[in-house]
Order: structure tokens, then sequence, then C-alpha cells
């Protein structure tokens, strides 16, 4: 590792800034740089206690700060890391081309092939249930769907966790209501099924995870969620399925191409 003081600075006792603050802005500055990379551990406690001469629990308030932001994250016994960006880049005009689903590939398919990563679902249920007001108002007043709710991971991380609702006159007796809906995901079996699909809309906001969001999605502390809930539907107008996704902030980057007219 390169000397600390070519990478960090020194206090300011001038400053009303308390210490623990500077010193982990001088460590947030260091990897928004790229001094410190990807993956790679920072200075341990012991190390930043020579260089900036304060105590331990200095040194751990700073450490909290940039856990609390996402920005690194503590492993037991072998010290505190970057975390790594997200790896999956989103590119919302691309993902629900008809010419994946015509190679037999989902979105999440797409994706993780961009990203170079081995995609897995888990966690799959399938359902027949009672619409939500909120679900039934998007598919236009349907009172029972079909539910299919899977946890999405790459490499064996979880990334997000969705829930898809589909009108039960459209998907009961489907393969869309088996396991595994074939090649191409729910979105080829709908057309296959006469609802040729002509656009999407989606409502995407950040939050803060719900403790069970925490714990299905893996999330370290102080990384938020993305909420997307999308809404198909098909030439015809008709809403054909209601996805609510919730993803780990940390795993993605949405990409959009907007019109300039």
């Amino acid at each position: 590792m390169t000397s600390l003081p070519s990478i960090l600075g020194g206090l300011d006792p001038t400053s009303d800034r308390a210490v623990f603050r500077q010193i982990a802005d001088q460590l947030r500055e260091a990897i928004d740089r790229g001094r410190f990379k990807e993956g790679e551990k920072l200075p341990s406690e012991a190390e930043l206690v020579e260089h900036y001469g304060v105590s331990r629990m200095t040194v751990r308030n700073s450490f909290s700060i940039l856990q609390g932001e996402g920005l690194v994250h503590a492993e037991h016994g072998k010290g505190v890391f970057v975390r790594p960006r997200p790896p999956v880049r989103r590119l919302a005009s691309d993902r629900f081309a008809r010419r994946h689903r015509e190679q037999g590939k989902s979105a999440f398919i797409v994706e993780a092939d961009a990203a170079g990563s081995h995609p897995t679902v888990d966690s799959l249920e399938v359902k027949e249930e009672k619409a939500s007001q909120d679900i039934s108002t998007r598919l236009g007043s349907v009172r029972r769907v079909l539910a299919r709710r899977r946890r999405y991971l790459l490499d064996g991380r979880p990334v997000e966790f969705a829930a898809s609702y589909l009108p039960l006159d459209i998907a009961r007796g489907t393969q869309i209501a088996e396991p595994n809906p074939g090649p191409g995901g729910i979105y080829a079996r709908l057309e296959e099924l006469g609802h040729q699909l002509d656009h999407f809309e989606e409502e995407i906001r950040a939050r803060m995870p719900s403790p069970s969001e925490v714990k299905t999605l893996q999330l370290a502390a102080g990384v938020p969620v993305i909420h997307l809930i999308r809404t198909a539907f098909d030439a015809a107008g008709r809403a054909v399925e209601v996805c609510d996704t919730v993803m780990a902030a940390d795993a993605y980057v949405l990409s959009y191409q907007l019109p300039a007219i």
C-alpha cells in the first residue's frame, strides 16, 4: 500500500468539524478518487490511530460513518473493505426488447450476461391469491391474480426480489403458472397467448429497506433499495402484468435513453 501521508492528509485543529468526521471525509475522498480500489482493504485502526494521533474509538466512529453510507463493509477479523461498485447496468431501452425473448432469454439473463455474471433464481413461489387494492387498480379492477415471487442472484449474491401479478383469465392453466415458465420467461408466454406486448410503464423510488428486505437481500448497513413497479401493456392497451421489484441499490446502475423532442 502507498504510504498514508501521500493518500490522507492531516487534521485541521482549527475546524469546528469533529475529528472523526474529518477522518471520514478524507477516507471518503480517497475512495472517490480511486486511491482505495473496489474490494481493497482500508488502513487498519492501528495505522489510522498512528497517522492521525487519535484514539481507536475515534477511528471506529469514522468507519461507522462510511459503513452507514454504504461505502465500506467490515469483515470480522479481517478489516474494513471498499464496497464494489454496482456490477449490473440496467438498460431501460433494451432490457425488454423482443429479440431477447426470441432468443429464449429473460431480461435478468441478458443483464447478467452483460455483467459477466452467473444468474440464478431461488425462493420461487407461484400461487393464486386475492389482489391488493393497488394491484387490482393497476390491472383494471381484477379481484384475483396469479402471483409469481422469486429472488434473483448474481454469482450467488442476492440482488433483487420480485413479485409478478397477472390476471387469472390470462395465466391460469398456462405455462405461466408453472415454476419454470420456459425460455424467454413469462413475457414470451404472454405473447404466445396472443398478448403482444406494446409498452411498459415504470415507477421508481429509492428508500431505506425494511428489516425483511435487509434479510432477503443480505444488505450491508446503510445500503438503500430501489423500489420499482412496472406495468406491462399489450397492443390492445390491456394491463397484463404488474411486477413489484425491490433491488439492492449497490448492485445496479439504471440507464435510460430519452428522446430530444
